[in-house]
């Protein structure tokens, strides 16, 4: 796991990179907010650790513009007690906040929970106003929730991972009954029929591709698309 320290404490960057690499992290650091802000941006971090006092850029600005480009897990780690900042901080899309001063092993503690909250909202699957997730299998249609049968929330899965691309009626058959569709087995297009009623989206969802199968829009522009087809 590789994580990114933005603070300008080199004493304390020093401490916390000792603590999170004998726990087994990588780490970078960066000592101001306007170089951590470009390293999270082009760089592949599982979490950032961000101070709001720093150089160049405050962490408050390093936070909102990181946010309107990537959803990667932020800590807020700073000096600032008051309430208000915290509030800020993470109504600026923080996922935890820790003053200062702090016990690493609490951070430690904090960056495993908070890795493991993003691991388990990675398992969603959000497309085109549906979220599907495998772990409590549920799904909302904007926001609505949407109760599907076991095949329905089957069907939906696959065409949902593989949105923007035509599924095959073989290869919905095979995932979902182990064996090719015949020309006369209609079931496979009478559970998408139910499946289109049920999300009862004011857009197209999931369209018939003649003589493929079925695809998934992955944007309204396929929506708008599939409703001119």
């Amino acid at each position: 796991m590789k994580i990114l320290i933005v603070d300008d404490d080199a004493e304390l960057c020093a401490l916390l990179n000792e603590f999170l690499s004998r726990d087994g992290f990588e780490t970078s650091v960066v000592h101001d907010g306007a170089g951590g802000l470009e390293r999270a941006r082009t760089e592949d971090f599982d979490l950032v650790v961000l101070d709001l006092m720093l150089p160049q850029m405050d962490g408050f600005t390093v936070l909102r513009q990181l946010r309107e480009v990537s959803r990667v897990p932020v800590i807020v780690l700073t000096a600032r007690g008051e309430g208000e900042d915290r509030i800020v901080g993470l109504d600026s899309g923080a996922d935890d906040y820790l003053g200062k001063p702090f016990n690493p092993r609490e951070l430690v503690a904090r960056i495993r929970a908070v890795l493991r909250r993003a691991a388990h909202r990675r398992g969603r699957i959000d497309v085109n106003g549906v979220t599907l997730d495998p772990g409590t299998r549920e799904v909302y249609c904007d926001g609505r929730p949407v109760e599907l049968t076991t095949l329905e929330f089957d069907i939906l899965e696959l065409l949902m991972r593989s949105a923007g691309q035509a599924v095959s009626r073989d290869a919905l058959m095979s995932s979902m009954y182990n064996r090719k569709a015949s020309p006369f087995d209609r079931s496979i297009d009478m559970h998408v029929s139910h499946l289109r009623r049920k999300l009862e989206a004011p857009r197209v969802l999931i369209k018939t591709i003649r003589g493929s199968g079925y695809q998934f829009c992955k944007s309204s522009d396929d929506s708008a698309e599939g409703a001119a087809t």
